[in-house]
């Protein structure tokens, strides 16, 4: 009998304790990923990401600090085309979040969970219905668009528009293969990913 923590024979009231299990195992491997590997597929996201046909548009493109052994998206923004503008999340005392314009050289402060963030006034401030896309960090997805973050909820309050209205912003996850979870289901308030990008392929969610 399968008891380590990717056992999905749990019944339905065991969910939120499978997704902690999940997490747990989730983040230390991708924490214990070598430099290496994580410089390779930095390189190699540019191509898998630039092949969703959205990203050719331009407009404010918000990506994300990576931390904790996120896969990194520095090469992705200094490829960027000259009609397409970089943006980081800023977390808001509603814990929603904002995106700011920002690049490399520009202020950064440390947010409530030690994360840099731009240092720009609430006014220089974009709601997420400003982006053009967003790629979103995550723990672990489905190909069906179901996505595992981190708890806190911050990117579904945030984009909770999108339930109900098409894109942009158009939401593409951003993650290694290892993090697929074909049994990951969702909830009600949960914002599900346009597509997700790792580094070897692009999957199409919806």
């Amino acid at each position: 009998m399968n008891t380590g923590p990717f056992d999905t024979s749990e019944t339905a009231s065991d969910a939120a304790g499978r997704k902690r299990a999940w997490r747990q195992t989730l983040r230390q491997r991708r924490q214990s990923l070598p430099a290496a590997e994580r410089i390779a597929a930095a390189e190699a996201i540019v191509a898998r990401v630039s092949a969703f046909p959205a990203f050719a548009q331009p407009g404010y493109v918000a990506g994300y600090w990576a931390t904790g052994g996120e896969l990194p998206l520095h090469v992705l923004q200094l490829r960027l085309r000259a009609d397409q503008v970089w943006c980081l999340p800023c977390i808001q005392d509603d814990n929603t979040l904002k995106f700011a314009p920002w690049r490399p050289g520009d202020p950064l402060v440390a947010n409530r969970y030690g994360i840099p963030e731009p240092d720009v006034v609430l006014s220089s401030q974009l709601d997420a219905h400003a982006l053009s896309i967003l790629l979103v960090p995550l723990l672990g997805f489905s190909r069906d668009g179901h996505r595992l973050g981190m708890g806190g909820g911050y990117y579904d309050r945030s984009l909770a528009f999108r339930q109900q209205a098409a894109a942009p912003p158009w939401l593409l996850g951003i993650g290694y293969a290892f993090q697929e979870l074909p049994d990951l289901t969702g909830e009600d308030w949960d914002v599900g990913l346009d597509a997700v990008a790792t580094p070897d392929e692009l999957v199409i969610c919806r």
